[in-house]
């Protein structure tokens, strides 16, 4: 287990959203996901933080606590239609 990063500042929402993104990358890399359901949730992340550099930030401490990228995911469905990290 590991803490999550997260702005004390965003609303309920928006920790939900952003939750739902970090839970997409952990499914990517533990059993897959499709490119569908990530880009929802990629999507819904984007509009809680819409600056580039702050998703640089929250993807470099989420990389370091869990080893997962949420880059590498959106990278990687981009073209594909099923995302599998493992």
């Amino acid at each position: 287990m590991y803490d999550y990063p997260l702005d004390p500042y965003w609303s309920t929402q928006d920790i939900i959203d952003v939750m739902s993104l970090y839970n997409a990358v952990e499914k990517a890399y533990e059993e897959g996901i499709s490119q569908k359901e990530f880009m929802e949730c990629y999507r819904r992340f984007t509009m809680v933080v819409d600056s580039k550099s702050e998703q640089k930030k929250i993807n470099a401490e989420f990389e370091r606590v869990s080893h997962y990228s949420i880059y590498k995911v959106f990278q990687r469905s981009k073209n594909r239609d099923w995302i599998d990290m493992r």
